[in-house]
């Protein structure tokens, strides 16, 4: 089998091609065929007997003897059939070593197997052909029949050659037969010469299916002038007719077709093998029939396709968007869209496109740049010209200079707006108006850099490199008093807090016009702006910067530290899903407000078919992200049923509780655990091949050093409680070793719960307010962008006194955060306050 596909539809009149076999007696084309611009012909698999010393090959030729630049993909299975199946791929055998040498080596370590061979195409051979059986037969045949002794041989001969001439020809094995075969199967001759066909065809005119009915000849009432042998049929009709194939083969069939009548007497006329579908529109290939007789019949048909032929642009420019040689091509830029704007385009659209074509003349500079190109043009084309050709072209002097002059001037009357937006630029990349001093320094370099001299746009960028420099681009500078007592922050600054709080970006219009009005101070309406920011999809930046940080996720779609023999499911896409479903969890916390037990109690999560797959969760189809209720049944929701928590802290190979647990006691409940002391046994790495020990139960044995003791006492029962969840997150009955998971816990003050919704319900009541003061303490650290004080407990208090009453929203520790003193003020150059951590130290 084999492909070839013309690689440069760019160039050239496409390739030709031909498959040959070439055996010690013998060299036969058994496919060939031409390929045009940009297509691909395919080789059916074919069937051959190779033997030793036999060839095989691939050629490509120039099509119709001529080419300019084109070039061909190739490509050539050869698969030996039988018991012992080999295949010889030209790609995976050649690819790396095509320069190596000729003739290449196999991939199965056969030597001198791949041959690439180049010449004139007047080397293609002729038809060389061994004798077939066909042949062979009739030789034997004659040479029987000649002697009356040897009538039963011939006659067994008669037969082979009935049989062999009834078979499809062109089978691999009879390409030796094919002269003989039209020989004997041509009506003239020595087979079928004398034969009446109209005796023989009226004997058999009721039962055969051969011809047409006389009935469909002759003159109608539409066409009275047809002759008896004439066929009328109207425009639009397909006839049928079926002929005898073995005794018409290799003869041409001639149909001759005229168009009578009709209000436009115009119609194509196809002859085909099969009936064509019926929606099988022209192609454009084939000649139109008209009736040059009927009045205006020319002018009408050129009259339509002078109109089609609008409907498409006029190649006239250089291929090249930019000519490589402006010398021969005096226009950089030629426009051709008049039909695209004619025939498509709204008035809004080409209006657009208009504005477009201004942006790219103005960017160009393409009017200097070809009264620049002119006197050379002018010099090139008319070198070995009349005074009158050079006359002709010096009128284009005129013309040219006035349209660069034009430019020119609106160029540089263009340069002072430009500079007014770039400083508008400036102020909305600082956050804040521009002092008269930051002004006055951009102008001053704008000006320094023009008097080098540098043209207008180089000297444009280099101040808007400035400006991306600035310190005031590229940190949050506030401004900052001596002493200990705080300030007011202004509105500009309040308005960054605000939107890097929630945003983690600039502040947008609205922000900034009510920054500029003064009113951004006024508390309801800063509630109102956050409360506006919130439900804006924007909002998913804090879900990724304060959310999965905070569960410690961030970037979890780059996690790739799983063993791939144990879980090759854990790809990029499924790490993606994960991680999308925890921004997506957050983002639906903030962006509906939703109460904050659903930090944990949730009963719904996000998911599409490729994650819900992966929780086992029934009906979810597609790529789409949706909110799925009644998860909890299947062990998800809540940040605990995240499958990016559970695989982010566990090991490559095996869960660990220890990782697990470590997490619930530092991010739900904000203890502070010690570092693990110096030499620390390992545990293994492996879940199976532990002595029949589970992980939990290799956990309890470690826990018995007393050194170790001390944290595991409080963190391994939190992690035992999530060991149904394995190292990539899925629910599971048994550990990767199939021993049966313990998921029960026993805290240090006795309190016993198992499992998932054991460790939940613990959280939410016993540990309720722990849970969400160390929500709050994160949150408010985040809106800050600082370490939590002491100073800031009583804030703290009142975030967690409003989330753990009944109508508490999370929009609430939002709203008591953008309108508290620590985030609409800042603190003193010398002010000292001791953080909590420090504390706990």
């Amino acid at each position: 089998s084999a492909k070839v596909a013309h690689a440069h539809p760019a160039c050239g009149n496409g390739v030709a091609w031909w498959l040959e076999m070439r055996t010690p007696a013998r060299s036969a084309i058994f496919d060939e065929g031409a390929v045009d611009l940009g297509k691909t012909a395919s080789v059916e698999p074919t069937a051959l007997r190779v033997s030793p010393g036999d060839q095989i090959v691939l050629a490509i030729d120039a099509r119709d003897r001529n080419h300019v630049c084109d070039l061909t993909q190739i490509e050539m299975k050869v698969t030996q059939l039988g018991d012992a199946e080999q295949i010889w791929d030209l790609a995976a055998d050649l690819v790396n070593s095509i320069h190596d040498g000729n003739p290449h080596a196999d991939s199965l370590g056969n030597a001198k197997v791949w041959s690439i061979a180049e010449g004139p195409s007047e080397k293609r051979p002729r038809q060389l052909l061994a004798a077939g059986p066909l042949t062979r037969a009739w030789s034997q045949w004659r040479s029987a029949a000649a002697d009356p002794q040897r009538h039963e041989e011939a006659t067994r001969h008669a037969e082979r050659i009935q049989g062999l001439l009834m078979l499809a020809q062109n089978s691999a094995g009879d390409l030796g037969d094919a002269p003989l075969r039209k020989r004997l199967l041509t009506l003239g001759g020595p087979l079928l010469r004398g034969i009446d066909l109209e005796r023989l065809v009226g004997k058999r005119q009721e039962a055969s299916n051969f011809g047409m009915p006389a009935a469909a000849f002759g003159q109608t009432s539409d066409v009275p002038q047809a002759r008896p042998e004439d066929l009328v049929t109207p425009l639009g009709e397909i006839v049928e007719l079926q002929l005898p194939a073995m005794l018409l083969r290799e003869m041409p069939f001639v149909v001759d077709a005229v168009v009578v009548g009709g209000e436009l007497p115009v119609a194509r006329v196809e002859l085909l093998a099969e009936t064509p579908a019926a929606n099988t529109s022209w192609d454009g290939s084939g000649p139109l029939l008209v009736n040059a007789t009927a009045e205006n019949s020319m002018e009408k048909i050129n009259a339509g396709f002078a109109e089609f032929r609008q409907c498409f642009p006029t190649f006239i420019c250089f291929p090249q968007v930019i000519p490589t040689d402006e010398v021969v091509c005096l226009k950089t830029f030629h426009r051709e869209d008049e039909p695209l704007k004619r025939l498509f385009l709204s008035a809004a659209e080409a209006k657009e496109i208009d504005r477009l074509w201004e942006e790219h003349r103005f960017i160009s500079h393409f009017p200097t740049t070809e009264n620049e190109y002119l006197p050379l043009f002018i010099g090139f084309v008319t070198q070995d010209q009349t005074q009158e050709t050079l006359k002709f072209f010096e009128g284009f002097r005129e013309p040219f200079g006035e349209r660069a002059a034009e430019f020119e001037a609106e160029f540089a009357n263009a340069a002072p707006p430009q500079l007014t937006q770039l400083y508008a630029f400036a102020a909305r990349a600082y956050r804040r108006p521009l002092t008269e001093r930051e002004r006055a320094a951009l102008d001053a370099l704008y000006r320094t850099l023009r008097a080098r001299p540098m043209p207008h746009d180089e000297a444009f960028r280099g101040v808007l490199a400035r400006v991306f420099i600035s310190p005031s681009f590229l940190m949050h500078v506030e401004r900052t008093v001596a002493g200990k007592s705080p300030i007011e922050v202004d509105d500009w600054e309040l308005a960054s807090r605000l939107s890097y709080f929630l945003w983690s970006s600039q502040p947008d219009d609205e922000l900034r016009g009510l920054a500029a009005a003064g009113r951004l101070h006024d508390s309801e309406v800063l509630a109102a702006q956050a409360r506006r920011m919130l439900r804006d999809e924007r909002v998913r930046a804090l879900a990724i910067e304060f959310g999965t940080q905070w569960i410690h996720v961030r970037g979890f779609d780059q996690l790739d530290e799983k063993n791939e023999k144990l879980f090759p499911e854990f790809d990029a896409s499924l790490r993606q899903a994960i991680y999308e479903e925890s921004i997506l969890f957050f983002q639906h916390l903030f962006q509906e407000n939703r109460p904050p037990t659903d930090i944990l109690a949730a009963d719904y999560a996000f998911l599409n078919e490729r994650l819900a797959q992966h929780y086992g969760v029934p009906q979810v189809q597609g790529d789409q992200w949706r909110r799925v209720d009644g998860v909890r049944a299947f062990g998800r929701g809540g940040i605990l049923g995240l499958a990016s928590v559970h695989a982010k802290q566990a090991g490559a190979s095996r869960t660990s509780p220890v990782l697990r647990g470590n997490w619930v006691a530092e991010t739900l409940l904000g203890e502070k655990l010690p570092l693990p002391p110096p030499n620390v046994p390992q545990l293994p790495e492996a879940e199976n091949g532990n002595d029949g020990l589970t992980m939990r139960a290799l956990v309890e044995k470690h826990v018995r050093a007393a050194e170790c003791a001390v944290c595991h006492v409080r963190i391994d029962p939190l992690g035992f409680a999530l060991e149904r969840y394995d190292p990539i997150g899925r629910r599971r009955e048994f550990d990767l070793g199939g021993l049966p998971l313990d998921t029960t816990a026993q805290l240090r003050d006795g309190t016993r719960f198992a499992g998932i919704e054991g460790l939940r319900e613990y959280l939410l009541t016993t540990k309720r307010k722990t849970v969400l003061g160390v929500f709050c303490r994160r949150l408010l650290g985040y809106a800050l962008a600082r370490e939590t004080t002491l100073s800031d407990t009583l804030l703290i208090d009142q975030m967690v006194e409003q989330l753990n009453s009944d109508e508490g929203r999370l929009g609430d520790a939002v709203r008591l955060i953008v309108l508290s003193p620590q985030f609409r003020s800042i603190r003193g150059a010398d002010y000292e306050d001791a953080g909590f951590e420090e504390l706990a130290q």
